[in-house]
């Protein structure tokens, strides 16, 4: 079953986490997102694993340090050539694939439960603290569900953009979805087609 939370993802970060950046990448699924923009620093990955739904808003990750930041980017380097490779034709190489499936087998994801608040409410909780190694479990099976599934693998696409490789699933009307990113590389397409066609434009 595919890993999918979207009522996770509106959940307000923990206080002091800074708001996702503007032209943010949605690529259809976890394990694209991560591998669309895999955090640079501990507190982008902090922000990305909250509002990527894995962990609850006010669930604190105190453990997450470096060796967090190194582990994710590697999965999601991991997840970027496997996708591709699909695209293109290739077989999985082994190795990467190698990777993924330990990676998956590693842990189970902390489960999530339901808590009452004081005002008779309900929150998401984890049943558990969640784990460097769990977290990357859960994203890595949303990559195995991802890349067995033949229908969701007829929606693969990359950037036509020349200078981006991003992988996304293309959930469009009439599946014309051509960028990761209408804000990013989609702009900057149409600035330098704009600009072609200024200096292709005849001189009065």
């Amino acid at each position: 079953m595919s890993l999918r939370v979207p009522a996770a993802r509106s959940e307000t970060p923990p206080s002091g986490t800074p708001p996702a950046r503007a032209g943010r990448i949605d690529a259809g699924r976890i394990c694209l997102d991560l591998a669309a923009q895999p955090p640079d620093r501990a507190d982008a990955l902090d922000r990305w694993l909250h509002t990527a739904g894995l962990v609850p808003g006010t669930t604190p990750l105190p453990a997450l340090d470096a060796r967090w930041v190194a582990r994710f980017r590697e999965l999601g380097d991991c997840v970027g050539a496997l996708v591709r490779a699909q695209l293109h034709g290739r077989g999985p190489d082994p190795a990467a694939l190698d990777r993924l499936n330990a990676l998956a087998a590693a842990a189970a994801p902390p489960a999530p439960r339901a808590v009452r608040t004081e005002t008779g409410g309900l929150v998401r909780e984890l049943s558990a603290a969640p784990e460097c190694r769990a977290l990357l479990a859960a994203v890595a099976r949303d990559a195995v569900d991802l890349l067995t599934d033949p229908v969701a693998r007829t929606l693969l696409r990359q950037c036509e953009s020349a200078d981006c490789h991003r992988c996304y699933l293309d959930t469009s009307r009439g599946r014309r979805r051509r960028w990761c990113s209408s804000e990013l590389c989609g702009n900057r397409e149409r600035v330098a087609r704009h600009r072609r066609r200024s200096r292709e434009r005849p001189r009065t």
